[in-house]
């Protein structure tokens, strides 16, 4: 790298040599594997990083080892400088690091091949779902302000909005959102660890920790990380032991500067049986909203969908859509589904008669669509009453006091929406329509024989009526 007569380079990789030697393997190769000697000037030393993250840690931990180090190889007092570089300057820097010469071409191919696998292993320990990329998010009016404050939290995480709570109704990109910083986190800067779950789910280990006594374990993996993403906090309200150990872990991934971000339904002022000073750790950082997509975002999302499924739609009928489902992304995306697979299957382009038919049968397709009766809030219901989890609902555990609710769940599905058997077997976990079938009949047949039982489930179906009502 050439930056003119008062350039250190050489003095850069003697000083990396050096510090390799002192440092344990593990600790070297997590913090100046990446870090870059991007130039210099008289009597100064400018290195790049990835993020700030990495920077500040890097400012903390070894400033004083690298400005004494350089200042006593070359004989003169070096100051030393940090920025963030951008990716494409830190890959073309990256031999600097280490003093090594150029990879040949087809051990650059091999290094990559191994950093996919290491990409695809790191999102399955963080429990994040690849396809929720920034790249695929329809930005809109709505939700640019969520969107730019969640880019800006990837690229230097526990810096600028920490912590971060995104908050808005569902269907509207939480998760998307969430799961996006995880993943440009982990593409950029694979050292840190992050960790995504939902609310739901710390509830559970945390629950499950104390009865197998494993709660040091517990604790361990939520307050080791270096960005945790929680999904759905509002699950949390009235379940005060778990509000009080997430209390604690945010206590301290905050004092050691580590990033937070939730998501909520609603904002933290409107959560019921939340301890106030749980909820004063929400609301300590930024908060921002996500509002349902207007008129032209709508369309945007639709044509988007449209594309990455290799499949065309008319104007009008996209028009339509895009006019009527005025709720939520999820929404829109499930008419499309509709009308897609309806052409896909039958192999016959989809008429404006023929889409308005078929979408005038689905539910929350409405400016009202908030009064008609979700799945997810059948699963709620149903897991309050017989003193379960949705997640065990949801989930895949086979014994018969989760299972039976289970079927109760898909069989008033079933009974009293007009949701396919695919479309309800979605939502319960992505199970086949043949089960959600199996389920209704053996209902439906115990019903037949069992006028208690018959009776629990009419009480179910008259609660969820008066919701829905």
């Amino acid at each position: 790298m050439s930056d003119g007569q008062h350039s250190y380079y050489e003095f850069w990789k003697e000083t990396v040599s050096r510090i390799k030697q002192t440092l344990p393997q593990q600790e070297y190769h997590t913090w100046f594997n990446r870090l870059s000697y991007l130039r210099s000037e008289k009597g100064k030393v400018i290195l790049g990083g990835a993020s700030q993250f990495i920077l500040d840690t890097v400012i903390t931990r070894y400033r004083d080892l690298l400005v004494n180090t350089l200042s006593e190889l070359t004989g003169e007092e070096i100051g030393v400088e940090f920025e963030v570089a951008s990716r494409d300057v830190l890959e073309m820097d990256s031999g600097t690091t280490a003093g090594e010469d150029a990879q040949a071409p087809q051990k650059v191919e091999v290094k990559r091949s191994v950093s996919a696998q290491k990409s695809a292993r790191l999102r399955a320990e963080s429990n994040l779902n690849p396809s929720y990329e920034f790249s695929s998010f329809v930005l809109g009016d709505n939700s640019a302000f969520a969107y730019n404050a969640s880019l800006a939290i990837a690229k230097n995480p526990g810096v600028s909005y920490n912590p971060c709570l995104i908050y808005g109704g569902v269907g509207l990109g939480k998760t998307h959102l969430l799961s996006s910083i995880g993943n440009y986190i982990l593409e950029n800067t694979p050292e840190l660890k992050v960790m995504y779950v939902t609310a739901e789910m710390f509830t559970n280990e945390f629950i499950e920790s104390i009865g197998s006594q494993k709660t040091q374990h517990f604790k361990n993996k939520f307050r080791k990380v270096d960005v945790l993403l929680i999904d759905d906090i509002h699950f949390l309200q009235g379940k005060d032991s778990t509000q009080e150990e997430l209390f604690h872990t945010f206590n301290n991934l905050y004092d050691a500067k580590k990033q937070m971000v939730f998501t909520c339904d609603r904002p933290i002022s409107e959560l019921k049986n939340i301890t106030d000073r749980l909820s004063s750790r929400f609301e300590r950082g930024l908060n921002v909203d996500l509002q349902p997509p207007n008129y032209e975002t709508r369309m945007a999302i639709l044509k988007k969908k449209l594309d990455a499924r290799g499949s065309s739609m008319s104007e009008e009928i996209l028009n339509y859509i895009a006019t009527n489902v005025v709720t939520n992304v999820r929404d829109l995306e499930s008419s499309l589904t509709k009308l897609v697979a309806y052409s896909e299957l039958l192999n016959m382009e989809v008429s404006f008669d023929k889409a308005k038919e078929l979408l005038g049968v689905l539910p929350a397709h409405a400016a009202n669509a908030n009064q008609t009766l979700s799945i997810d809030t059948i699963i709620k219901v149903v897991a309050q009453y017989f003193n379960i989890s949705t997640f065990e609902i949801k989930g895949k555990k086979k014994n018969k006091s989760i299972v039976q609710p289970r079927q109760i769940a898909m069989y008033l599905a079933r009974d009293i929406t007009d949701f396919s058997t695919t479309e309800i077997g979605t939502e319960f976990g992505g199970r086949d329509h043949t089960t959600v079938m199996h389920s209704f009949d053996r209902i439906e047949a115990l019903m037949k024989a069992d006028e208690a039982f018959t009776n629990t489930v009419m009480k179910l179906k008259r609660d969820l009526t008066t919701i829905k009502s």
